[in-house]
């Protein structure tokens, strides 16, 4: 199995010249080579300068075939590749793996673990929401396309407050729909600020569902059911599923609250406090919060989230899969680092945190307690409208099935080109748009590739003269294609899916470029738009896997 440049190039590196503390780049330009080594980071290390270093080092890769030339510069090593091979073997090897190119394989035979979306079953999410389950689903998606086997937990908070209060709300309705949910829940809100005596009802609820009162323990399950699927029946039509739902409730039943107390009561870090609510002190950790104790009880001694969440995430440790990870908002990083402290203290690994900032509304951020929000089912209806109208429009055919691609791809680039710690303020106008960054363009892209390789009837097994492909912007194509490989693994190492995203739009512009300027319909020989027709091909079978590790799909025609 053919291994890719920069891996071969690692494996000629030796100690001292360690590849961890040394990373490949690509040069601003092809006249300062293919690929380039800076050796400042060595300087430290070895105690030279970086330019005598680039020089000791560059006898390493000798050895190597595709290398035309190595140059010593100003503390860089440049590489210049023999462009007729690369070229012909990256468009083969792709030919070769077509949907698994791009892959290291470096998860095969491991397991992942990875918790996501997990919103509260208490109303239809909104587009906010929507963000942590697109994060989780293209880490998931990455870490499938490198082999791993994954498991997706949702964490469903069936006990919590706002699950009493939904029961409270809907106690004396025959039948609740899951659109009603918000409503109900936006109207209880509002009840307790008026009425204290309310939220006592509501805390009666709790105690009696931990004490297993068996008629509210079905009325809680009938809400959470109802919301549930209905959430997840909103995601499945984003093709985002999960494989495993795990219930809070399930941590009180089976005794394992009592067990974590037991054991946290051991580290004599359980505390009673002067409300009698049992919390955890935490000073130790020099956790950036307001108080240095995690509550994990109400003074009745009714479990809070924090103590259910430390069970499963002691339970979800047990797996022992090689990668364990959590998508969370911004806004709960303090929150996980508590929980991590709790479990460092039990002698178990928290999971790793994959931290997103908000998706925003033009004035503001979103709030599901107040109403103030714009409900994901309705978004996406109002997309697809749009989508609609801008084909008919731009006088392209419409259909209800591409309308939904474009639009939903639309709605997830958007989102997903945005670097995780950065905010997103999300207008439908400028994602829908078929032209600049954004989702439309890519998809068409792909679709006039398809209609170029249909027009002019290419063949797979036709011989191709790789050597007409000579230009530099060509070359400087290919090599964007060679090393789709190094961006995934960069992509899964920082969780990041927005390095795809950019990857994905910069090889459409390199390739809008090459079509305006290489004809391929009116190439000037057969041999030639073989040749051209060959890579475009290479081209869409790239595009195409990595708009699938973004959850896009794409149309043949728009």
């Amino acid at each position: 199995m053919m291994r890719t440049y920069t891996q071969l190039i690692d494996a000629c590196l030796q100690e001292p010249f360690d590849k961890m503390v040394c990373h490949f780049t690509r040069p601003p330009s092809l006249a300062l080579g293919d690929l380039s080594l800076p050796c400042f980071p060595l300087a430290k290390k070895l105690k030279k300068s970086p330019m005598d270093i680039a020089h000791e080092l560059k006898d390493a890769f000798h050895s190597l075939s595709f290398i035309e030339q190595v140059v010593a510069k100003d503390g860089y090593l440049n590489f210049y590749f023999k462009r007729r091979q690369v070229i012909q073997d990256t468009l083969l090897e792709i030919k070769h793996k077509k949907h698994q190119y791009g892959s290291n394989e470096s998860g095969i035979g491991k397991t992942a673990l990875i918790e996501h979306t997990s919103i509260n079953p208490n109303a239809s999410p909104h587009v906010g929401r929507a963000r942590n389950a697109l994060i989780g689903d293209v880490l998931k998606r990455l870490m499938t396309f490198e082999g791993y086997k994954v498991n997706t937990h949702y964490f469903v908070n069936d006990v919590g407050k706002q699950i009493a209060m939904l029961v409270y709300a809907t106690q004396h309705e025959e039948k609740v729909t899951f659109k009603e949910l918000l409503q109900h829940y936006v109207r209880m809100h509002e009840a307790m600020k008026d009425n204290p005596q309310i939220e006592e009802e509501i805390f009666k609820l709790l105690y009696a569902f931990e004490n297993g009162d068996v008629s509210v323990r079905k009325s809680f399950q009938n809400i959470v059911d109802i919301c549930i699927k209905g959430q997840v029946g909103l995601f499945k039509d984003l093709s985002i599923n999960y494989d495993t739902f795990q219930y809070e409730s399930a941590y009180i039943f089976n005794g394992a609250l009592q067990e974590v107390l037991k054991q946290l009561k051991t580290t004599g870090n359980l505390e009673e406090d002067e409300e009698g609510r049992l919390v955890l002190n935490l000073e130790a950790y020099n956790i950036p919060t307001k108080a240095p104790y995690l509550v994990l009880s109400r003074k009745d001694k009714t479990s809070l989230y924090p103590l259910r969440d430390i069970a499963y995430s002691m339970h979800k440790a047990k797996t022992n899969t090689h990668v364990n990870m959590i998508v969370l908002g911004e806004d709960q990083k303090s929150y996980h680092q508590q929980v991590s402290a709790a479990l460092d203290l039990l002698g178990y690994t928290a999971p790793t945190p994959v931290h997103y900032s908000f998706v925003l509304l033009k004035d503001g951020k979103m709030a599901t307690r107040e109403g103030k929000v714009v409900l994901l089912e309705d978004f996406m209806s109002l997309a697809i409208e749009k989508s609609m109208a801008y084909m008919k429009e731009n006088n392209r055919e419409v259909d209800v099935t591409t309308a939904k691609t474009i639009a939903y791809g639309a709605v997830k680039y958007a989102i997903l080109k945005t670097a995780n710690h950065k905010n997103v303020t999300f207008d439908l106008e400028k994602a829908l748009s078929f032209e600049g960054n954004t989702g439309p363009y890519l998809q068409y892209s792909i679709a006039r590739i398809h209609s170029i390789l249909d027009k002019c009837q290419f063949q797979e097994d036709e011989q191709i003269d790789y050597g007409l492909l000579e230009e530099d912007l060509v070359y400087d194509l290919i090599l964007d294609l060679l090393f789709f490989n190094d961006v995934v693994a960069k992509a899964l190492k920082d969780a990041s899916p927005h390095i795809i995203a950019n990857y994905v739009y910069g090889l459409t512009k390199k390739f809008s470029t090459f079509y305006h300027q290489c004809s391929i319909i009116h190439a000037k020989s057969k041999a030639l738009q073989s040749a051209r027709l060959a890579l475009i091909k290479g081209v869409i079978q790239v595009s195409i896997n990595a708009l699938h590790l973004l959850g896009i799909n794409v149309v043949k025609s728009m």
